[in-house]
């Protein structure tokens, strides 16, 4: 199984810090942002990590990263010549780079210290499907995501892009795993209203077919939407340190 990392786009919503910089490079307590989803991938025992940013800022991914010999993986690099083309799109370009492995993703600015290596183990064994990570919020913070409503057996019901009206207290992070039919799927969406390639909806061709499974992560930070969560970030991130919690 490989990993990617989503660390493109134009994080508006931070700026002016993200007038001279990617906002996945910016610190989070003692790290650059981008070092802690790296670092979930790294303990889950994944070994080959491509990292999909701008063409304004792959050179400075690069430069921090180098080769990946400093985590013990090897570092590959891509770019998304269209910020705005959606997760989907960003995920589409890591095509040759999984030749036919099942992939890891996760949206550079979360941050997390859920254990992902059993879910990768119990993953790699199955012949199809896809696991959503999702993380139990108020219904006000979950319209902002997508919300998840799953079963008992944690087999996912439905899932709505930013609901007026919730069905789950679940709201979709940026973690999700793929078996290697997912490319094919992404050739199959179309634009959502807002011009771009959803996640939501390569999601959604798994669930119709029932292979999509949730898993729930016990805290999670999406740290790049604001300034009040990147500084919520710094403060949480810098408490569970100094407790041993990550």
């Amino acid at each position: 199984m490989k990993g990617l990392i989503l660390a493109g786009g134009l994080a508006t919503r931070l700026r002016p810090l993200t007038w001279v910089t990617n906002k996945h490079l910016l610190p989070v307590y003692n790290k650059p942002m981008i070092f802690y989803p790296i670092m979930s991938l790294v303990k889950a025992g994944i070994k080959e990590i491509l990292i999909s940013s701008s063409p304004d800022h792959a050179g400075q991914f690069a430069n921090l990263l180098k080769g990946g010999h400093e985590f013990g993986v090897k570092f590959y690099y891509s770019v998304q010549d269209n910020p705005k083309g959606g997760i989907a799109n960003a995920i589409g370009l890591a095509k040759e780079f999984a030749d036919e492995e099942k992939l890891a993703v996760i949206l550079g600015d979360n941050i997390f210290n859920y254990d992902l290596k059993p879910t990768v183990e119990k993953f790699e064994k199955k012949d199809k499907g896809a696991v959503v990570f999702g993380i139990r919020m108020s219904s006000m913070e979950s319209k902002q995501y997508g919300v998840i409503e799953i079963s008992k057996t944690g087999k996912v019901i439905s899932i709505e892009e930013k609901p007026e009206k919730p069905k789950s207290d679940i709201a979709q992070s940026g973690v999700y795993f793929y078996d290697n039919r997912l490319f094919d799927f992404i050739d199959r969406l179309k634009p959502s209203a807002r011009g771009e390639l959803e996640v939501t909806d390569l999601n959604n061709f798994y669930l119709k077919e029932g292979t999509l499974e949730c898993q729930l992560l016990d805290w999670w930070i999406d740290a790049g939407t604001s300034h009040d969560e990147l500084l919520r970030a710094n403060n949480l991130v810098a408490q569970k340190i100094k407790n041993g919690e990550l």
